[in-house]
């Protein structure tokens, strides 16, 4: 702490340092290259009980040397607890300062890694000192400092937030080094839309009383929080941590559509340990399917068709063939070495599981789709409808009550079933390769129906409805189709963006056809030399562009044919649900004459768009 700081700071900040908590985004996470964007400050004001804190948040006020210089992110503050390291700092044009780690590849660093994908880990908190500050102005007795000059040296995952909110939140404070006692003050005080976790020194002055500060604006909440979590299933105990935490109602309803969303109960899993998920072999149980005749095949696979029917009777529905259990989808197939005396035991891991296969199989898994695996019965998704109203009061008035409306997005499921062709030499192998390959097909031919549904779904019956079939074309190329062009592509960004859903995943999403296409096509018109779509260049004027051929190109309109499809939108409010248990059926028939065993995969999905507005499509483009 720097002497440039006011009397009032000097006295009531212990040795500087503070924390305050965000929520991963989960969009931001990239699996492939271990990364993850954290948000870790802002410019809203905070009440810090003896004052209001503003934080500075420029290039020249941030002091960014120790986290850029290699800093670690932690687990709970302990510098012992190290999973990644930070790799870039910045701060974005809304005033957030936002750092990118790297996650690393130890076994500690994997296990959190998944766990933040997962959503199990989201609460992040940084430390991060003051040095300097300026008093700002005075209102109903607060004075209101701005933070001139800061530095963030720590960034933690923290298990245990006290208010986790969206975007922002409260971490519990952990112990810090001062040479007096330290206690937290932070619950005392009203909370604000910001709020950051701190220690004060225990003993207070008696001659400088802390202010007291009413926020009307948080008046009636419980009551409002309480009327809409009365409809939602698990809702009275959020209700409950919320009205403690003293959130406002749009703070519960995010707050719920996380929880929904990150944690769908009852889950899919009937409590095979460890070593019992990796025991579970599918190419054995296709294998005894395969040969219905072959007792010593049947006897092999016992333990797979007692598996099978544990998790027929937890989904509540019965097996087609032989019902893969949950955990078997998304464990970690492990790698044997083998020796003199036979395989050891297993130490090499390679991330070999179903569900990870099944969503790399899908372009939409890197624009930040949300998955939610392991499902049981019907689910609905809460959402924001409507919002509340501001009004204009009177020093002294409280302001009328109004509440945002909350609708649901409901999903069921729905099968989709897929085939692939097998040797049947292949089927008697039991090497862990094999095991893998089997699993990578079957997730290939699922991953690719599920996505084509995903995006057009909705043409024939018992099929989820699609992006393109829940929306109206936001762009028009005309009564007979059009070519896409420039103004093409900053139409369906302005559509979302005039619907005020232009946040978060932003991406575009199309063909093959409309990107050659696009390729080809000037902005300004022939002759110009930049092209709508650049050379070498995969982002789509500032953004992600994803090409799959599951975009249709053959949609007629008028007199046109062939025409194709072109959406952009915020792809995190795209949801994809798949409930627990992947049945197999085998037949050993068709292709009996070359010793080719098809297999079968069905598997129970829906897609549910949270926010329609977030998305804004062009159905007629002409490509040809």
């Amino acid at each position: 702490m720097t002497s440039s700081l006011p009397q009032v700071l000097r006295q009531h900040l212990p040795t500087g340092q503070l924390q305050r908590a965000f929520v991963v985004e989960r969009a931001s996470i990239d699996e492939e290259t271990r990364t993850v964007k954290l948000a870790f400050a802002s410019e809203t004001p905070v009440n810090r009980g003896w004052f209001i804190e503003m934080l500075d948040l420029s290039r020249k006020s941030m002091r960014t040397g120790r986290l850029t210089a290699g800093a670690n992110l932690l687990c709970d503050h302990d510098t012992r607890d190290v999973v990644a390291v930070v790799e870039s700092v910045e701060i974005g044009s809304d005033k957030v300062a936002r750092a990118v780690v790297r996650f690393g590849r130890s076994v500690r660093a994997e296990e959190v890694f998944r766990d933040v994908i997962d959503g199990i880990r989201v609460n992040v908190s940084v430390g991060y000192i003051v040095h300097e500050a300026i008093l700002e102005g005075t209102k109903d007795g607060a004075d209101t400092y701005r933070v001139t000059d800061w530095e963030p040296f720590e960034l933690s995952l923290v298990s245990v937030p006290a208010d986790a909110t969206v975007g922002v939140g409260r971490s519990l404070p952990t112990e810090l080094p001062a040479p007096s006692s330290i206690a937290s003050l932070a619950s005392t005080f009203p909370t604000s839309t910001e709020n950051r976790a701190m220690t004060t020194p225990a003993t207070i002055p008696a001659t400088n009383p802390a202010p007291t500060i009413e926020v009307i604006a948080q008046r009636n909440h419980a009551s409002e929080i309480s009327q809409i979590a009365a409809a939602m299933p698990g809702g009275a105990e959020l209700a409950m941590r919320s009205i403690q935490a003293g959130h406002t109602v749009e703070q519960f309803q995010a707050e719920a559509i996380r929880a929904l969303a990150s944690k769908p109960v009852p889950t899919a899993d009937i409590g095979l340990t460890p070593k019992e998920t990796r025991r579970f072999s599918m190419v054995r149980a296709l294998n005894a399917l395969a040969n219905p005749g072959d007792t010593a095949a049947r006897n092999a696979a016992a333990f797979e068709f007692e598996c099978s029917s544990a998790t027929a009777t937890k989904l509540g529905k019965a097996s087609r063939g032989i019902m893969i259990p949950f955990e078997v989808q998304k464990r970690d197939m492990v790698v044997g070495t083998p020796s003199a005396g036979g395989n050891l035991v297993a130490t090499d891991l390679m991330s070999g599981d179903f569900i990870t296969i099944l969503r790399d199989a899908m372009v939409l898994n890197t624009l930040g789709v949300r998955f939610l695996s392991g499902l049981v019965g019907n689910i609905a998704i809460p959402k924001q409808t409507g919002s509340g109203s501001a009004y204009w009061v009177a020093e002294g008035q409280a302001p009328t009550e109004s509440a945002a409306a909350i609708g649901q997005v409901a999903m069921s499921p729905k099968t989709v079933g897929a085939f692939t062709d097998i040797s049947r030499k292949l089927l008697l192998q039991s090497s862990i390769d094999v095991e893998s390959f089997v699993s990578a097909d079957l997730a290939m031919v699922l991953g690719l129906a599920i996505q084509r549904a995903a995006i057009s779904g909705g043409s024939v019956a018992n099929e989820p409805l699609g992006i393109l079939a829940k929306l109206a074309a936001s762009v028009i190329g005309g009564p007979n189709g059009g070519a896409p062009t420039w103004d093409s592509v900053v139409d369906l960004e302005t559509a979302v963006s005039v619907a005020n859903a232009d946040v978060g995943t932003l991406a575009y999403l199309t063909n093959a056809k409309v990107r050659g296409k696009l390729k080809k096509t000037f902005v300004d018109g022939p002759g110009t030399g930049e092209r709508v779509w650049q050379k070498g260049s995969e982002p789509l004027n500032g953004y992600r562009a994803a090409v799959t051929n599951a975009v249709p190109s053959n949609i007629t309109k008028g007199t046109g044919e062939d025409l194709s499809a072109l959406i952009f939108g915020n792809f995190a409010d795209l949801v994809i649900g798949m409930w627990g248990g992947l049945d197999l059926m085998v037949d050993p028939y068709t292709h009996s004459t070359t010793g080719t065993v098809r297999v079968t995969a069905l598997q129970d999905v829906d897609v549910g768009v949270r926010n329609e507005e977030s998305f804004a499509t062009m159905e007629d483009a002409q490509t040809a």
